[in-house]
């Protein structure tokens, strides 16, 4: 149930990653957005299992690089937000017939991968869970094994969750609402590496 709760908590408030995912499925359907979801599911579900199992030490190990690794995010979302407005006309009524190769869903699930890997609110989020809910004092091998199984497939549902969402919006909205979804979409990813950028600063 922890493990459960911890996954919901981390995949359901609305972040630049949410938008990126229903954004995905927008544009070009549930399969590549189920990927995109996929890809940070993952993620989660590593980061859960680093929280129960290494605990602490892990935590103190990655807090001097704090910094560094919000720059890094917010440049990587300020890139991902303005290459989403290139890709903007790429914007296409959904084609059932079209095939896609499997290697252009591994890419979607790779990229998402690695952003949520940098996504300071993810590893904000999992080492304030080591410190403060007591995640590291999990004594038997099934507690852990429950945490991170449950933390994993709660993620993954939320993030199938998204994908469908997206998917149904990609069917049933016409091109210019898409278009004008997507571009609110990007500027909100924009916003929040600027966001981030700031309090760095400040």
């Amino acid at each position: 149930m922890e493990g459960a709760l911890a996954g919901y908590g981390i995949a359901m408030p609305v972040g630049p990653i949410t938008i990126l995912i229903v954004d995905m499925s927008l544009r070009r359907g549930f399969a590549f957005g189920f990927a995109a979801g996929a890809g940070t599911a993952v993620v989660d579900f590593l980061f859960a299992a680093l929280a129960a199992l290494v605990g602490e030490a892990l935590s103190l190990k990655l807090m001097p690089y704090a910094i560094g690794l919000r720059v890094v995010s917010a440049l990587v979302l300020l890139g991902w937000g303005a290459y989403g407005f290139l890709r903007i006309r790429r914007i296409t009524p959904a084609r059932r017939s079209e095939s896609v190769a499997p290697q252009h869903y591994l890419s979607v699930f790779t990229q998402f991968l690695g952003l949520t890997a940098i996504n300071p609110i993810t590893i904000l989020y999992f080492s304030a869970l080591i410190l403060g809910r007591g995640v590291s004092d999990m004594f038997t091998i099934g507690e852990k094994a429950s945490f991170i199984l449950g933390a994993g497939l709660a993620s993954f549902s939320w993030q199938t969750l998204l994908a469908a969402f997206g998917a149904t919006l990609h069917r049933n909205l016409s091109r210019r609402f898409q278009l004008v979804t997507s571009l609110l979409g990007n500027l909100v990813v924009i916003g929040w590496g600027i966001s981030i950028l700031l309090n760095v600063v400040s």
